[in-house]
């Protein structure tokens, strides 16, 4: 594909979040040169634990998103020889032969078919442990099983086909058909381990064989965009369309973190922790888990039930404020756990986990300090639980999500952690599709892609004369847990 000598070869990302699809363009060195959002329709949440959202959206926003993009581009988007598509986990649709939707998507955090996931647990128990995996309330396999129920009599040929949300969009893309991935396909009961769709359970809850699609690997090329994809984008007849991965492998990945030993902190409204293993690391509580990595290594991980929301109940305008006056102040008086939900997943399990704060704070900075702290704790109680698995972690811990952007929290997070924290520039889901397109077309694979993309900020290192402090609050707080019989 040749593109004119002003403009270079640029890769496209799409994400496809639960409110908007982002797009980002990103040449060979990691510069963005355009980017693009559109809004999606809001997800309809009912009685049973319904979440549901109108999957005919999807496209026509992802074709906006890449228009305009596109549309930006010094060459119009004739630069752009690759495109991948990242989307939430487990959101699944049935759709027709022609990849139309036959009905609503059901969203990741679908609760509807949480007895049938059980039943599923129990059918391939052996299966699930051997992978070190637990099928969840929300997993998408029973609410595909759900749906078998839903359609009647189970013939495929009249039911059509599963699609994941970047199957559908591949589909769009390429004008036919496409493997899924093997990392969006994981809560739908793919196998990555051996490779294969759990017969034993889709046999057992009357999933036609026929509904699934063939799996491969991330950044693997599905086909070339099409002429009618192209002159609704703005994509090139025959750009490569290759596999993305789901958003939380995405937003990992784009930080560079994709080498056996390195991993990623990100403080969104959870706090996730994920990483790059050799071998396949099970955690017999279920609170790690691992995805696959695109080139056969893994990525081990798990999300807590706290994280930035521990700040929810304060006005955004109000942090800068609390921030300055935390700094000031110095390590909290006080020890907390900010737990806004009920229960907990990692990095220990406990349906009874409560939030709690040890003491009386002596002002409101020092209750945020404490707040602050607490995610902290979190997450040096995750590292240690992941070191604890014979998993080595280097230092330093990359770190992502909008609580990164805190140089404060970030600061006593590498303190809580005696770890030096490396703040990454584009650690956005899209950005990290951007680097899975680009591998294989800019670059010769997802290390050389991530090498030469990745842009990170300036370590930021411990601080010695509050370590002490912060190590004693750590102790009170895992003690506290274990006291309430929360952590082993």
């Amino acid at each position: 594909m040749s593109t004119t000598s002003s403009a270079p070869e640029v890769v496209a990302g799409i994400d496809i979040a639960t409110a908007a699809v982002r797009v980002v363009c990103v040449d060979a060195h990691g510069r963005v040169h355009a980017e693009a959002r559109e809004p999606l329709p809001p997800p309809r949440r009912g009685a049973g634990g319904h979440s549901e959202q109108d999957a005919r959206a999807w496209w026509p926003a992802v074709a906006a998103a890449l228009r305009r993009a596109t549309a930006a581009l010094p060459a119009g988007g004739r630069e752009v020889v690759a495109v991948a598509t990242s989307a939430t986990s487990g959101t699944v649709v049935l759709a027709d032969g022609a990849g139309e939707p036959l009905g609503p998507a059901l969203m990741y955090d679908d609760r509807r078919a949480a007895d049938l996931n059980a039943r599923a647990q129990r059918i391939g128990a052996p299966r699930w442990q051997a992978l070190g995996l637990s099928v969840g309330p929300t997993a998408a396999l029973g609410r595909i099983a759900w749906l078998v129920g839903e359609e009647g009599d189970g013939t495929p040929s009249a039911l059509g086909h599963l699609l994941h949300t970047p199957d559908l969009i591949g589909r769009r893309l390429t004008g036919g058909p496409v493997a899924t991935d093997w990392s969006h396909a994981l809560k739908s009961g793919y196998d990555a381990r051996v490779g294969e769709w759990p017969t034993e359970v889709l046999d057992a809850l009357g999933v036609p064989a026929a509904w699934l699609p063939p799996v491969q690997a991330p950044a693997t090329e599905v086909g070339t965009v099409c002429a009618a994809a192209a002159h609704e984008t703005g994509l090139p007849v025959g750009c490569s369309v290759r596999l993305g991965m789901t958003d939380g492998c995405a937003g990992q990945i784009a930080t560079g973190a994709v080498r056996p030993g390195q991993f990623v902190g990100v403080l969104g409204t959870t706090y996730v922790l994920k990483g790059v293993t050799r071998e396949l690391v099970t955690d017999p509580t279920g609170a790690l888990y691992s995805h696959r990595h695109p080139d056969g290594w893994w990525l081990p991980g798990g999300a807590s039930n706290t994280g930035g929301e521990a700040l929810a109940h304060l006005p955004a305008g109000q942090l800068p404020a609390l921030d300055r006056a935390a700094a000031t102040r110095g390590p909290a008086s006080v020890v907390a756990y900010p737990l806004r939900r009920e229960g907990e997943r990692f990095p220990f399990v406990s349906g009874e986990a409560r939030g709690f704060l040890l003491g009386t704070p002596a002002d409101e900075a020092d209750r945020h300090r404490a707040e602050l702290e607490g995610v902290a704790f979190l997450e040096r109680l995750a590292i240690e639980r992941v070191r604890e698995l014979g998993v080595p972690v280097e230092g330093p811990l990359w770190a992502a999500g909008g609580g990164s952007r805190s140089p404060l929290w970030t600061r006593i997070r590498a303190t809580a952690l005696g770890m030096p924290l490396r703040v990454a520039d584009h650690a956005e889901t899209a950005f990290g599709a951007a680097l899975l397109a680009a591998s294989g077309t800019l670059h010769p694979d997802l290390a050389a892609s991530a090498a030469a993309m990745v842009r990170t900020g300036r370590d930021i290192e411990p601080d010695e004369t509050e370590r002490a402090a912060l190590d004693e609050s750590y102790a009170a707080f895992t003690a506290a847990l274990r006291e309430r019989g929360w952590l082993a």
